[in-house]
């Protein structure tokens, strides 16, 4: 939302000025220049990346334009959502876990946006069946540090693939703008009125590159690595409650607990939590 909002005040801004300026929009709409500099990212872009890292790029950078699902409604799932884990794991003890770990869906145990984030339920359920096995809570913490670490690592991939062609964009704007050059000094002897148009169809590339690049790549090259950060915070808080649950903590401190790793803007305040906490068990 705010992303769209953004290219709507930078177009706003650069072109209201210009047209306040004095100059003529339409000149500014240069097809050809435009086919160079897309065509040189789009065709860097392809040449550097695998078809894994091409799709992964596609998803986050449209991804980034909605708004970000890991909100306050997302982390009152997670929390109640680990409670009603400790519960039944308090009262049934460790093993009743598994009909959770084999049915994600079991009895609604998982609130449903938790339950259609699928990598964060895939995350959950593989650390609960290690916990079912009576691993060590230490190895498991090493563990869960390791996978965040690589998730991390693999969240930055796509990241940089989209960066890169945001970097390239002002160079392949001088690759355009040093053909149309090209092409107005092969056309010298015609009037200066046409030359003019030539010169200034060749400096609309230039333009183009650096306003794509810092207008609209990098602010969503931006979302993006926010967005991973928000994801991470999504698993560290999930961690906590695995490890809280596997030593056996009481339901209340493990959500308590959880909630204190939750960024300020999507924490539920504490007497939210104990009000939803009640009228769960109610």
């Amino acid at each position: 939302m705010f992303v769209i909002l953004g290219y709507v005040v930078i177009l706003g801004g650069v072109l209201g000025g210009f047209a306040l300026a004095g100059g003529h929009i339409g000149v500014l709409w240069q097809p050809v220049e435009v086919l160079i500099l897309l065509g040189a990212g789009s065709g860097a872009f392809l040449a550097s990346n695998s078809l894994g890292i091409i799709k992964a790029a596609l998803a986050d950078s449209f991804a980034a334009l909605k708004p970000s699902p890991y909100d306050k409604n997302f982390y009152l799932e997670l929390l109640l959502s680990f409670n009603a884990l400790c519960q039944k794991a308090r009262k049934e003890g460790l093993l009743s876990l598994e009909k959770v770990v084999d049915d994600p869906d079991y009895n609604g145990m998982f609130g449903e946006q938790i339950a259609a984030d699928r990598r964060l339920m895939e995350f959950i359920c593989d650390k609960l069946r290690l916990i079912l096995t009576g691993v060590d809570v230490n190895h498991l913490e090493d563990l869960i540090d390791a996978q965040l670490e690589v998730h991390l690592e693999e969240g930055h991939v796509p990241l940089r693939a989209v960066q890169r062609v945001g970097d390239g964009m002002p160079a392949f704007g001088i690759v355009a703008a040093v053909m149309g050059v090209v092409h107005t000094m092969e056309s010298v002897g015609i009037p200066p009125t046409e030359l003019g148009k030539l010169i200034a169809a060749a400096l609309v590339g230039t333009f183009l590159g650096i306003l794509v690049s810092y207008g609209f790549v990098s602010p969503i090259t931006a979302v993006m690595e926010n967005r991973l950060e928000d994801q991470l915070n999504a698993y560290r808080c999930a961690q906590t409650g695995l490890l809280n649950c596997a030593k056996g903590t009481s339901p209340t401190m493990t959500v308590e607990f959880m909630r204190t790793i939750v960024p300020h803007h999507a924490r539920p305040g504490f007497i939210e939590m104990e009000e939803q906490l009640k009228a769960g068990k109610g």
